[in-house]
């Protein structure tokens, strides 16, 4: 048998050893799992996919929810890295009532909640006695309780935060002159409730689904100074990890900026 000749020797040498730092880079590629909801947060994170592999070379598998509940739950059990769909108040109120160790990390997009109607153009055209759909979620049936109170329309009692509203239900009203009814209704399915009641609440995310513009087609809406700005969420335990910062660089770059101001005119507005 010959012999094999050194440069030979030589080749196969170094094709090993591709061969060994290829596979181990392939073991060691982190796909991060992010969390989000049906919609703009899907639709967005589309564009900041892009930009994360691209800029800092992260592989993202983005996961789609259709419910404000089960983003934080798998986020809290590891089945997620990240989850981009909720404001701080919201986040608060599940970390508050399930013992999540989560926390924000990046503002993304502000999107107002409001009131929208198929019988009144006006909010002031809401006759005595009108039926409200409402959040049945805490942090965003306490948004649109501050809101109406803004308004003049009702008070809530003393102790409740006029900043946020948090934890604010219907049950906290004291004043209520024009005795509006308030009926709660999962979030996800408020704007098919346009038909039954006079009045219905619907968050910007299912409103652009349901080809509704928050800020033109609404009675009663949320102003640029609300404090619901969405954001990134992780568990505390990942916050300071490099991949993060990364994550969250991704998504307030210009070119995800302007994505969002192009692709949804006004109707939702970077919080960046």
């Amino acid at each position: 048998m010959q012999a094999l000749s050194f440069p030979f020797l030589r080749i196969l040498r170094w094709a090993l050893l591709a061969i060994i730092v290829t596979g181990t880079a392939h073991a060691q590629e982190q796909v991060l799992r992010v969390g989000v909801t049906s919609g703009p947060h899907e639709e967005i994170f589309e564009a900041v996919k892009k930009v994360a592999e691209r800029d800092y070379g992260l592989h993202i598998r983005i996961v789609s929810f259709n419910d404000y509940i089960q983003p934080d739950a798998a986020l809290d059990a590891g089945d997620l890295d990240a989850n981009s769909y909720q404001h701080r108040p919201f986040l608060a109120s599940q970390v508050r009532a399930r013992g999540y160790k989560l926390v924000g990390i990046g503002r993304t997009w502000i999107g107002p909640i409001g009131l929208y109607s198929k019988r009144y153009r006006k909010f002031a055209d809401l006759p005595d006695g009108a039926t409200i759909g409402i959040p049945n979620d805490p942090a965003n049936e306490s948004r649109i309780l501050l809101l109406l109170q803004k308004a003049g329309s009702i008070k809530l009692r003393q102790g409740i935060d006029p900043v946020t509203g948090i934890n604010a239900t219907p049950l906290d009203i004291t004043a209520n002159p024009k005795h509006f009814r308030f009926k709660e209704v999962d979030a996800a399915q408020l704007p098919r409730t346009l038909d039954d009641f006079d009045a219905t609440t619907v968050n910007a995310d299912y409103a652009i689904k349901a080809g509704l513009n928050p800020t033109k087609d609404t009675i009663l809406v949320e102003n640029g100074s609300s404090v619901y700005a969405c954001l990134i969420a992780v568990r505390e335990q990942d916050a300071n990890k490099p991949w993060v910062q990364q994550l969250v660089s991704a998504y307030q770059s210009p070119e995800v900026k302007q994505f969002i101001l192009s692709r949804y005119q006004g109707a939702i507005i970077p919080a960046f």
